[in-house]
């Protein structure tokens, strides 16, 4: 038997002996044969055993005054004990959220774009693809990051803004390597001279057809 089953064993038998009614039926303002504090705080925080405190269970059992002070310090102690445990805990999730936010979810810096597409369609062709989300980027965008569909090639690509009527905006390149089981295209990319307007995003591996996805530049 650990300690702590040990210390709840007592405390239990001790409480039973204690409930019997004779706790609030006498009363002893004078506190005649009374154990000093040191001996109630003792018992109640288990640092005398419950053999140990034998000689004063009864006295406990038949002085309100004893019995009350006994029991105002185990609940003292067990509220101490619920304040130190909370304020470890909180200490510990403060810990950890700030370790989470350094090590891996910090922010993206305001000149990063991240874009996920792999949730939007893989046909190839100069088609318009206007029934399909926007994907939106600011004109402070420096660089991007693309997840690709699911089960697109690593390599370098070409990437290009263009207009509904195929008429480039930019372009520039980028490389793309598998990562946790995605593809993710970073480039770096200066749209501070494109207009704010919606457009396409070209994709492709050199001498493929372009992948467009609708984008909207603000």
């Amino acid at each position: 038997m650990t300690d702590h089953d040990r210390c709840a064993k007592d405390e239990k038998r001790l409480l039973e002996v204690l409930s019997k009614g004779l706790s609030t039926e006498f009363r002893n303002p004078s506190r005649l044969g009374c154990p000093e504090s040191a001996v109630l705080e003792g018992i109640a925080l288990h640092r005398i055993t419950l053999a140990e405190a034998e000689p004063w269970i009864d006295h406990l059992g038949s002085c309100s005054a004893c019995f009350a002070e006994f029991n105002a310090i185990r609940k003292g102690f067990q509220t101490r004990r619920n304040i130190a445990l909370g304020s470890t805990v909180g200490v510990l999730l403060a810990a950890l959220a700030l370790w989470f936010s350094q090590s891996h979810f910090a922010p993206v810096a305001d000149d990063t774009a991240i874009l996920d597409l792999r949730g939007y369609s893989t046909e190839r062709g100069s088609q318009a693809q206007t029934k399909q989300t926007y994907l939106e980027m600011n004109r402070h965008t420096r660089h991007l990051i693309l997840y690709l569909p699911m089960g697109t090639t690593e390599g370098r690509y070409e990437l290009v803004l263009m207009k509904d009527t195929g008429d480039e905006l930019l372009r520039t390149t980028g490389s793309a390597q598998l990562e946790n089981h995605v593809t993710i295209l970073k480039a770096d990319i200066d749209l501070s001279t494109v207009p704010r307007d919606s457009c396409f995003l070209g994709v492709r591996l050199p001498d493929l057809d372009w992948v467009r996805f609708p984008v909207r530049v603000f």
